[in-house]
């Protein structure tokens, strides 16, 4: 299929490593791009480097360009390919185009990792040969040479990767919500909506879309082919719900009993996606509930860390915009003293500072937007917090305020990159300081 052919990947972190890697396996001209004068622990032997620059002056001498994530459609390259009509995919695309299986495919601005993991876990069961991949931390491309028609693959997909679909068409897709995130990259609330909905443009009307009813943004959405619709709030004709504490699935006119909410350790929204995702793949109830009854929730996700002196500690590093910091505020039954703050993306506080009401007892901030959460606090009559300059020195002040039946909760509401890598390195270093007390 790319025998011989001449293309440019751009962006070499690991998804764009593992692009350039399987291209020249399969017998690709492969020049890989990065803005880095050099590329750390990679061995790119037969592959032509191209860094420390935009790719700007050579994109017309390539037959396809694929960009990793990071980048984004806007940029001066990627406009000049398309007035060229040089096709720009992605890494979801393009293993999309590789994919000899079946693939469920999962976007939604919260509980993806989350969703995607329970429903692997789930599926696991019904299909041993399911796998797992996409946003979640493995690249598509590292996993589709290995698959035959036989096996499954379950992708968390960002609105970053939808970016630069063409043909992909998952079996199964779902949008779990929609809440104003990303909008630094996608400047609109209605372009970050399409680029959502993109997960379900290409399916058939043979194919399935899950979407969350309690979110009115999905539950208005359009896809082709088949809905099912999964509420926290209302029980549904058709689709996965609670009812009386219970998960309850009704696919085809008969209601089926899974298990009870209350013991488990997700988010019951999170529960019931991933209930309705597997049981539309072909799990049965049995697989769904002992699924879930093992599941251990995800690193970085309210992640319980310790009990040090009687005060809990919490890694919600994973929250990086609003909506997800406000489910860890709602779901915690103890006293918060809580850590927030971080990368801009144009994010409107109101909301998050809102949900302190009988939930927050102090906040500690940090990070890029420091004064604009000051501001919004102090618009909102919220004057317990104090800043940090540092992480570290945040976690100390919390120790110093924390009383025994608290809980110290690190749930940022915004992104990690005005001081850290990402939310992991960012969870990690929390986790680090927190166990220095022990």
């Amino acid at each position: 299929m790319f025998k011989n052919k001449k293309i440019l990947v751009c962006g070499m972190a690991k998804s764009g490593q593992s692009v350039a890697r399987l291209l020249k396996e399969m017998g690709a001209s492969v020049t890989a791009q990065d803005k880095k004068d050099k590329i750390e622990d990679w061995n790119p032997e037969g592959i032509e480097l191209y860094l420390g620059k935009d790719p700007d002056d050579i994109v017309e001498n390539f037959e396809l360009i694929i960009i990793s994530p990071g980048i984004t459609v806007y940029a001066p390259f990627v406009k000049k390919a398309q007035t060229l009509n040089i096709p720009v995919w992605g890494e979801a695309e393009l293993a999309y185009r590789l994919c000899p299986c079946k693939m469920l495919a999962i976007t939604g601005t919260n509980g993806k990792t989350t969703v995607t993991t329970l429903a692997y876990e789930i599926l696991k069961q019904y299909n041993p040969g399911t796998v797992v991949g996409g946003n979640i931390g493995i690249p598509l491309t590292e996993l589709v040479t290995t698959l035959t028609k036989d096996n499954l693959v379950v992708a968390e997909i960002s609105s970053f990767q939808l970016e630069t679909i063409a043909a992909f068409k998952p079996a199964i897709s779902a949008v779990l919500n929609m809440t104003p995130d990303h909008l630094e990259r996608h400047h609109t609330m209605e372009n970050y909506i399409a680029m959502k909905a993109r997960i379900f443009e290409n399916q058939s009307s043979n194919d399935i879309t899950v979407l969350n009813y309690d979110n009115l943004i999905t539950r208005e959405m359009k896809p082709p082919g088949r809905v099912i619709y999964f509420s926290a709030t209302k029980i549904l004709e058709t689709g996965v719900y609670l009812r009386d504490g219970l998960i309850c699935v009704n696919l085809d006119g008969t209601e089926q009993i899974v298990t009870e909410v209350s013991p488990l350790k997700i988010l019951p929204e999170n529960t019931l996606a991933a209930t309705a995702i597997s049981m539309c793949a072909g799990a049965t109830a049995d697989m769904v509930a002992l699924g879930l009854k093992s599941a251990k929730g995800v690193p970085h996700r309210m992640e319980y860390i310790a009990t040090i002196n009687g005060v809990e500690y919490y890694n919600d590093s994973k929250a990086t915009n609003t909506d997800a910091a406000i489910k860890a505020i709602e779901t915690s039954n103890a006293p918060i003293i809580l850590i927030g703050g971080g990368y801009d993306k144009n994010t409107d506080f109101t909301p998050w500072v809102q949900s302190f009401h009988g939930k927050v007892n102090e906040l500690i901030i940090i990070g890029q937007t420091t004064q604009k959460i000051i501001d919004t606090c102090e618009i909102l009559g919220f004057t317990s917090y104090s800043t940090a300059e540092t992480l570290q020195d945040a976690v100390l002040i919390a120790k110093e305020k924390a009383h025994p039946g608290q809980r110290i909760i690190l749930s940022p509401a915004c992104a990690s990159f005005d001081m850290f890598k990402n939310f992991e390195e960012r969870g990690d270093m929390f986790k680090s300081y927190v166990l220095d007390f022990m």
